[in-house]
């Protein structure tokens, strides 16, 4: 049941899906929720294999502190389906990788398992449809980047079925600081501009 006291920053209804909601992570709240997904192999490339729910709480903790960071839980019909991480690339490792043009944004996208429904079809791109509607339309932002693990060859054929285009593969700089760890990494970037999402 949707909590009506929510602040919800987008709302979006798909003819034969369902609607999807999209709120602010509660990095305490949904601390379990998330790190039930994240503790999964099919999830290894989020990076957070192997931490506790306490310590998903407090990178989500750390991450609402940022003004250039945000985290955010999409529902479907009132259940959990996926976080979604938008920041700025300029402020991020990745504005290292290319060149940042004005109204980029970054994303990051962890889709939940299939629940006791099973996989549906057309699940994943209705979800990265209201995800590319909240960026680009609801942030007014001109395109969007993603940067998977070059390994993670489903991820990247999700965002190229989606109208992304692929960029070069880069390698990320380690990140070493008393609040954040993050390994060097091998991505794929990738590339959605906004009139190509949403045409006309």
């Amino acid at each position: 049941m949707t909590d009506v006291n929510v602040r919800y920053v987008h709302v979006e209804e798909t003819e034969g899906f369902g609607t999807v909601r999209i709120r602010p992570l509660d990095a305490e709240a949904d601390a379990a929720v998330v790190h039930g997904w994240v503790s999964e192999e099919r999830a290894v490339f989020w990076g957070m294999n192997g931490l506790t729910k306490d310590q998903v709480a407090d990178v989500y903790a750390h991450l609402a502190g940022l003004d250039t960071h945000h985290a955010f839980l999409a529902e479907l019909d009132g259940e959990p389906v996926a976080v979604l991480q938008t920041y700025e690339p300029s402020q991020d490792r990745v504005g290292e990788c290319y060149q940042v043009e004005p109204g980029d944004i970054g994303v990051h996208v962890l889709l939940a398992p299939a629940g006791e429904r099973g996989a549906r079809p057309g699940w994943s791109s209705a979800l990265m449809d209201a995800f590319a509607a909240y960026v680009l339309v609801g942030l007014d932002r001109r395109r969007a980047v993603v940067d998977p693990d070059v390994r993670n060859e489903k991820a990247l054929a999700r965002f190229l079925r989606q109208g992304f285009e692929a960029g070069p593969v880069v390698t990320l700089p380690e990140i070493d600081l008393p609040d954040v760890y993050l390994p060097e990494k091998t991505a794929r970037l990738a590339f959605l501009r906004r009139e190509v999402a949403f045409p006309g």
